[in-house]
């Protein structure tokens, strides 16, 4: 496909296609003229991953192309290539701090018997909140949380399972981000919509 074409069928500008085939996030296409190229789906498949990463994730185009390049060496591993494309894996940042709850979140997670990395940002970010919840008076413990883990873990389930049938490790990761960070808004107005009904349900005469 020529450049306009697979600008408008990935969304992104010839523009900023240009740019990112400078910049070396997309490689260049198979010369058929002097000023012309060709393009095929592969092109397409990472440029919507690049979409995804820049103006889903807002990762920088720097940060990008260090997250598309551990792609690329680890395209064979399913489970890390995924974990890249969320953020559960950073790429060429240390881990944060751990904070007094950090030892709270081994625990859960220990019970939970999940595989989460020690650095995933996800575990700080989970120590950091029960902190602040605590520093607002309400001292929650992490088996309190427990029963959040479960629902979480079946809620993985389910979007794991959107991915069984992609073949292209690219598009995989791609659905992946999508479905993880666009659907969080969706989880979150379904967990306020059956908050409503069983308040009403509970407290309506």
């Amino acid at each position: 496909m020529r450049i306009s074409e697979l600008s408008r069928r990935s969304g992104v500008s010839v523009t900023t296609i240009k740019y990112y085939l400078r910049e070396g996030l997309l490689a260049p296409g198979r010369h058929t003229a002097a000023t012309q190229a060709e393009y095929d789906d592969q092109h397409l498949r990472r440029l919507r991953l690049i979409r995804a990463l820049t103006g889903v994730r807002g990762l920088s185009v720097s940060t990008t192309r260090e997250v598309l390049d551990a792609l690329a060496e680890h395209a064979g591993d399913t489970h890390r290539l995924l974990g890249l494309a969320l953020g559960s894996v950073r790429v060429g940042e240390k881990p944060a701090e751990a904070g007094p709850e950090a030892a709270e979140v081994d625990e859960l997670v220990e019970e939970m018997d999940w595989d989460v990395h020690q650095a995933a940002p996800a575990r700080a970010a989970l120590a950091e909140t029960l902190g602040s919840l605590r520093d607002l008076g309400v001292p929650l413990d992490w088996r309190t949380l427990l029963p959040y883990a479960r629902l979480a873990e079946r809620t993985a389930v389910l979007d794991l399972d959107q991915l069984e049938h992609l073949e292209d490790p690219l598009e995989a990761a791609e659905r992946a981000l999508l479905l993880t960070v666009l659907l969080e808004p969706a989880l979150m107005a379904l967990r306020r919509m059956a908050q409503e009904n069983e308040s009403a349900r509970r407290h309506t005469p």
